[in-house]
């Protein structure tokens, strides 16, 4: 019975109030769908391999640095070469694999022609750690042959359409091209997984090369090594034997107490998405998530306070409901029921409409955001009920609480229905304070985001990126100098080609060695190290700052014969490494010798060259030469005219002379463009946050306008008989609506200021804190308001009195 007068009395107070009922669930409906969706982003984010069965048991051992001065230092997913070996005989009954590949690390040859493919290298044991969905077949029994291959539900569409792979032949290129005989069908890896892997291939048995097992080659890398343990406690505790396990095999080359250089962490498998290798990048994804994730709770709060809002000022037009009904012998605890559960009803509402919102707008976020989010009822329909009952209990307890202590006898002999007086509309006021505090801060933020992804795309790199082609495959390993020779020479002789540089790091593809320079009386420094070759200044095109760069007519330029290192060689540095050497200008620089075991002689000082993130700092850097071109190499293109045409003629000259290799070539841009996406994502999603928490703000005040206004009807009517112009009436009834907003502005710019200082800290190069960036948006928000209670104050000042008068 109680639920149906519940009903009853929500209907018509919807439909006696339509406006305000409109603005109420529509405004809810927005701040739920924005919940709902960037929920779903962190959820997304925060999910990555946790579709794996016993993923909370799995660890990847990371290689952390610790080199003197190094820009190198970090944790990285990735261990050395024969580091696998030397853990399972020092504990037996380890239980691990290691996976070698992943993004097209290979190709499927096939009539001459080569598919680039996402292929991986792992060992036997695989499935005692990873037990990934099969589909036919046995993996283990697959993997344990040389010759054994699994494949993907989708490779396998890929590669044979509707015939039956079992059983069927392919050769497949990692290092050598080799036949192997698809034993089974694994289910496609999801979205929500690091693992990229479409053909799973056995790991050669073969043992790495001598000088590989040496710990001082830690540069020598054997992908990711994963273990599994039965818990938590049993993967700390053979965390805690690594540094002993270290000083054990490392001592003899790295010196009495290697855990000073080198050591190794286990990192829980479902963390390793957001803590890629580097600090910085680590960090900027962490907060990126909980930024958004912020920012839809916080949209959902400005959602209820609007409803809070809009409830409160609502209430006196129900006074006398709630008179009658005391009259009528409803007490207290009745009325609060009666006015929860309306907001109940109302939150569900919402809550629909909000889900059909978020529905409509998934294909769009995921088409603006690159993400594949889904709507998963199962879940999602508990929570919303939850959701449901926290939005009545937080939006419907105050108004409930209000309404129900209204005194039946005063509201009565009242001629007009009680507003709250100055107590109420303080109230709302702070209300709005508090709304748009969250809504001008997240305008600032989104303002600030959007420079500061404009910045890092048009920054300086120290090279033009129109008119440039980077040629990554040439570094394969698969292609040895022998076969780079004649490929280099032939893109050389391309027309429109005014240079070709090999190097073995370029825009998007930093593959830096590393240089340690002993300094008399100062500790061991370390540096990037970059190999080039012939051209590869002069297709660049960096800022030279002093002294002169590469070039065949000095002997001792030439790094090739590292027999005579020991005698000294010359190098070209960076101004970063100006700075780490203590030189106080790049003129000081030229000429010097640095180092004692093998002498460098500096010849040349460049600007910067960034082909890293811009959230990575400036590397100190040695760029050593050699006449031939370097193996392994990236081959740099600059070129005149169209791109497109420029393409066809690299694929024809690559098809001719290295057809078991895939071609991959892109600009530079977009060969920079993966730097920039998870950024430029998060600023589509925070701006889309914003503006809608924006527009919710402004629907509140639009309303609040609309009830105040109407309130005030005779005192309007009043002012003008006595003389108040409509100017003048525009402007009080603006400028009041306009005070919360501008105390608001108070509040939300020290909130923006500290939130993207740390965003901003993320990044090595990244614009000021500007205050126009606050003034703008305020002004923007500013403007807002105005728009939105104008109409309202313009139709107020053009009543006449008599009619204002009139009412009753």
């Amino acid at each position: 019975m109680m639920n149906g007068f519940v009903l009853t009395s929500l209907y018509r107070s919807l439909t006696r109030h339509k406006l305000y009922a409109a603005l109420n669930i529509g405004g809810l409906a927005v701040g739920i769908a924005v919940f709902l969706i960037l929920g779903l982003y962190v959820r997304f984010e925060t999910s990555f391999e946790r579709w794996l069965p016993h993923h909370d048991e799995i660890h990847v051992v990371r290689t952390e640095l610790h080199l003197p001065g190094s820009p190198f230092n970090g944790a990285y997913p990735v261990t050395m070469a024969g580091l696998f070996e030397q853990m399972r005989q020092e504990f037996p009954g380890l239980v691990g694999t290691r996976l070698r590949g992943g993004k097209l690390g290979g190709s499927v040859i096939r009539e001459d022609d080569a598919i680039a493919a996402d292929v991986v290298q792992v060992d036997p044991s695989f499935f005692d750690v990873f037990d990934i969905p099969m589909v036919r077949g046995d993996g283990r029994r697959a993997l344990a042959e040389p010759s054994g291959a699994l494949v993907s539900r989708s490779e396998a569409q890929r590669l044979f359409g509707d015939a039956d792979p079992i059983g069927q032949t392919i050769t497949i290129a990692v290092d050598a091209p080799q036949v192997y005989r698809i034993a089974g069908i694994f289910e496609d890896l999801p979205k929500t997984t690091e693992l990229q892997a479409s053909i799973l291939i056995p790991m050669p048995r073969a043992p790495p090369p001598a000088v590989q097992w040496s710990w001082y080659r830690w540069g020598m890398v054997d992908g990711a090594t994963y273990l599994r343990f039965p818990d938590g406690g049993a993967a700390r505790a053979f965390a805690a034997k690594m540094p002993a396990f270290i000083r054990r095999h490392a001592g003899q080359d790295l010196g009495p107490d290697p855990t000073r250089i080198i050591s190794l962490s286990l990192l829980p498998i479902t963390r390793l998405h957001l803590e890629p290798p580097g600090g910085a990048e680590s960090n900027g994804r962490r907060l990126t998530v909980a930024t958004l994730g912020m920012v839809g709770v916080l949209t959902l709060l400005i959602a209820i306070i609007n409803y809070v809002n809009l409830a409160t000022a609502q209430s006196g037009l129900r006074a006398r409901e709630v008179a009658v009904r005391k009259v009528l012998g409803a007490s207290r605890v009745a009325l609060i029921r009666q006015f929860l559960g309306e907001a109940a009803a109302t939150a569900a509402m919402a809550s629909l409409l909000g889900m059909i919102l978020t529905e409509v707008s998934l294909p769009v976020i995921n088409a603006a955001g690159g993400l594949s989010l889904r709507f998963p009822y199962a879940l999602a329909l508990p929570l919303l009920v939850g959701l449901v009952l926290i939005i009545a209990l937080a939006a419907g307890a105050y108004p409930a609480v209000r309404l129900s202590r209204f005194s039946a006898a005063a509201v009565l002999a009242s001629a007009q229905a009680p507003g709250g007086g100055r107590r109420g509309t303080r109230t709302r006021e702070t209300l709005v304070v508090i709304q748009f505090s969250l809504a001008i801060a997240f305008l600032i933020g989104t303002v600030v985001l959007v420079a500061q992804t404009a910045h890092v795309r048009r920054s300086d790199l120290g090279f033009r990126r129109d008119g440039l082609m980077i040629v990554a495959s040439l570094a394969d390993k698969r292609i040895f100098p022998d076969q780079a020779r004649p490929i280099v020479a032939a893109l050389r002789r391309l027309p429109g080609v005014v240079a070709v540089g090999t190097s073995g790091s370029a825009p998007g593809m930093v593959n830096y060695g590393v240089d340690s320079i002993d300094l008399p009386g100062r500790p061991a420094l370390t540096f990037g190290n970059v190999i080039v070759g012939p051209d590869f200044f002069r297709t660049y095109g960096p800022r030279l700052l002093a002294g002169r760069v590469f070039d065949d007519a000095h002997g001792a330029d030439d790094a090739s014969d590292w027999t005579k290192w020991k005698n000294g060689r010359n190098v070209v540095i960076n101004r970063k490494a100006v700075e780490q050497l203590g030189f106080r200008t790049a003129e000081d620089a030229i000429g010097k010798t640095v180092g004692r075991l093998a002498p460098r002689t500096i010849i040349g000082v460049i600007d910067q060259l960034r082909f890293a993130s811009p959230r990575t700092a400036e590397t100190a850097t040695f760029y050593q030469y050699v006449r031939d071109v370097p193996y392994p190499a990236v081959a740099a293109i600059r070129y005149t005219g169209s791109s497109a045409a420029m393409l066809g003629r690299i694929r024809t000259v690559w098809r001719r002379l290295s057809p078991q290799v895939p071609l991959v070539v892109e600009t530079a841009d977009q060969r920079l463009s993966e730097f920039y996406q998870a950024d430029d994502r998060a600023t589509r999603l925070f701006g889309i946050g914003a503006g809608l928490a924006v527009l919710i703000g402004c629907v509140g005040l639009w309303g609040l306008a609309s009830f105040n206004t109407a309130r005030r009807v005779r005192e309007i009517g009043i002012r003008k008989t006595l003389g108040a112009s409509s100017a003048d009436i525009v402007k009080l009834l603006v400028g009041q609506f306009l005070r919360p907003v501008l105390i608001a502005n108070v509040i939300a710019w020290p909130l923006a200021f500290v939130a993207m200082r740390t965003w901003l800290s993320g990044f090595d190069d990244r614009i000021a804190l500007s205050p126009f960036y606050f003034v703008g948006a305020s002004l923007l928000a500013i403007g807002i308001a105005v728009l939105t209670v104008l109409g309202q104050a313009l139709s107020a000042s053009r009543a006449t009195p008599a009619s204002a008068l009139r009412q009753d």
